[in-house]
């Protein structure tokens, strides 16, 4: 288990502001942003986080809430031992170093999380795994589980890439290979994901958030100026698909089955 000392520097949750940016590159231009609250949350230590603010709750009811059955296998197993599970499948001990969670909270109730991201570190700090959980509007969810290697890091961020594996939006082809860029959560986070096809670019997606500490006085203008988040992410998605129709995008028919 991560060392409660080596925890106790940092806090148990935190808030992520910032926008979200999609933007359609072919054969159909199209672009749109939206403003975001995220959530990093420390998956070791979800009872300090559930008393950071009455506003706030971990799997118990809040106006903002986050709830380890919307994620990983969804049986509201302990993630921690989900994150070591992948861990383990790539032969990396996670033990002694800290597992967080980037992922929208619930709104009375109610969360959509196009993408989460988990950052597993090793003992002595290192960034060892990055795990991005992708969902789809049906209800699909599906994991990529990504080791951090030496030369994917630098100045600029971690660079990983992954050939597409699950089906996400009806206006982009299965035959796609995902590039991800990020800036690991610290005082920013930065995460940007290029979709390429064997021709080049097709789909931008980027977040960039500045963090501010998860409290009541935070929560109460995310719900002010945020209104309604969650279904305006989730109305966006489908709003924006209805635009790309219009416009002339073609139509990729959903699998029968999921990997």
């Amino acid at each position: 288990m991560p060392n409660a000392a080596h925890n106790a520097a940092e806090p148990p949750a935190a808030l992520y502001f910032g926008e979200v940016m999609h933007a359609r590159i072919k054969p159909v231009a199209h672009r749109f942003t939206y403003q975001v609250m995220s959530l990093l949350i420390d998956l070791d230590r979800l009872d300090d986080a559930d008393r950071l603010s009455p506003l706030f709750g971990v799997n118990r009811r809040a106006l903002y809430s986050f709830h380890e059955c919307d994620h990983g296998p969804r049986d509201g197993s302990p993630l921690r031992n989900y994150a070591q599970r992948c861990a383990d499948a790539h032969g990396i001990d996670l033990g002694g170093g800290r597992v967080l969670l980037l992922c929208y909270p619930r709104l009375f109730g109610y969360t959509f999380n196009p993408l989460s991201a988990y950052f597993c570190y090793r003992a002595d700090g290192a960034l060892a795994l990055i795990i991005y959980e992708v969902r789809n509007t049906f209800g699909d969810i599906h994991a990529y589980v990504l080791p951090v290697k030496p030369e994917q890091v630098s100045a600029a961020g971690i660079r990983q890439e992954q050939d597409k594996l699950f089906y996400v939006s009806p206006f982009i082809e299965m035959a796609m290979r995902y590039h991800f860029r990020i800036a690991p959560p610290s005082e920013r986070v930065k995460l940007r994901i290029l979709e390429t096809d064997a021709e080049g670019a097709v789909l931008a997606a980027t977040f960039n958030g500045r963090r501010a500490p998860l409290s009541s006085r935070s929560l109460l203008r995310a719900f002010v100026g945020l209104p309604a988040m969650t279904w305006k992410i989730f109305g966006a998605i489908h709003w924006e698909a209805l635009r790309l129709w219009i416009k002339g995008a073609r139509l990729v028919p959903r699998p029968v089955t999921e990997p």
